[in-house]
């Protein structure tokens, strides 16, 4: 879809890849350079999409099906999309987002073994084909990213952060096949940097594509 200057950007990455403090920097440096920037979430990003949120992230749902999860990110992916990440491209915003549709090919598509053909197909559906223009991946190793979780005391912990390394090692493995799946839009970040450094690395690709 065509949003006339409208910017949709995604940051994608397994439990503990840095991904909020990153986006929180690249908005701080998007908008000292008088770019107008909405800062958003997946699953959330609005109340209803934030009452879905807290059904699926809810540390008391462990019996919860993945396809049940699958659907449900779906539902809270359109909610989001129709009222937030739409109206604000179309007024020529920068849109960025803490995971989309990446994430459910990855964690449910992939890692929960439901297929990521099934799961791109349960969320064309719901998106109208509406795909972010760059996809950051901040790759780490899981070892190292749940290590920063339980360092943070300040996190929340929720239902993913309780999965076994084995699931973790799976999503890593589906992002980098995402990569080799849509090579145009996505790039890989190494996220065991400095946050300083992978700051940089983010807003270069940010750069290339504003200068386009």
């Amino acid at each position: 879809m065509n949003f006339k200057n409208g910017l949709f950007i995604t940051l994608e990455g397994g439990e503990g890849s840095g991904k909020s403090t990153i986006l929180t920097n690249i908005i701080e440096y998007l908008e000292k350079n008088n770019y107008e920037v909405v800062k958003t979430r997946e699953p959330g990003g609005v109340r209803i999409a934030e009452d879905i949120r807290n059904i699926i992230l809810d540390k008391k749902n462990t019996n919860m099906d993945g396809k049940t999860e699958a659907l449900l990110y779906a539902a809270s992916r359109r909610q989001h999309l129709v009222e937030k990440v739409i109206p604000n491209l179309k007024k020529g915003k920068i849109v960025i987002s803490d995971r989309y549709l990446d994430s459910s090919l990855v964690y449910q598509g992939y890692a929960r073994n439901i297929g990521m053909d099934e799961i791109l197909n349960i969320n064309l559906f719901a998106i109208d084909n509406t795909l972010p223009k760059l996809t950051l991946i901040l790759d780490i190793d899981p070892k190292i990213g749940l290590q920063r979780i339980n360092k943070n005391s300040q996190r929340e912990v929720n239902r993913l952060d309780l999965e076994t390394l084995e699931f973790h090692n799976k999503v890593r493995k589906g992002y980098l096949k995402l990569k080799e799946l849509f090579p145009e839009r996505i790039h890989i970040i190494d996220a065991s940097k400095s946050i300083e450094e992978v700051t940089k690395d983010c807003i270069e690709q940010i750069e290339k594509l504003l200068n386009e």
